[in-house]
């Protein structure tokens, strides 16, 4: 996931609407399911997903918490960085 990446979902999803980022969401997990991907498209796909998912939750965050872009943005970050660990 990309920081400056999860900010901007953020801010389309401000401008327009949720339902765009999640009907992508949707087009993107279809057309995964196509036969004769190589796995570097594959790979390019689930970072899409993975970027617009976090954009959405980042936004979420913004409106329950009331954080601002960058606060829910790191809060984000740090949450998925430590479930790695």
């Amino acid at each position: 996931m990309k920081l400056p990446v999860l900010k901007q979902v953020s801010g389309f999803i401000q401008k327009h609407d949720r339902d765009f980022v999640e009907e992508a969401i949707m087009v993107l997990e279809d057309i995964s399911e196509a036969r004769g991907w190589k796995e570097e498209e594959l790979n390019t796909i689930g970072e899409l997903i993975s970027n617009l998912s976090g954009g959405l939750e980042v936004h979420s965050m913004e409106e329950k918490e009331g954080l601002s872009t960058k606060e829910a943005a790191n809060a984000f970050m740090k949450r998925v960085m430590g479930s790695i660990d």
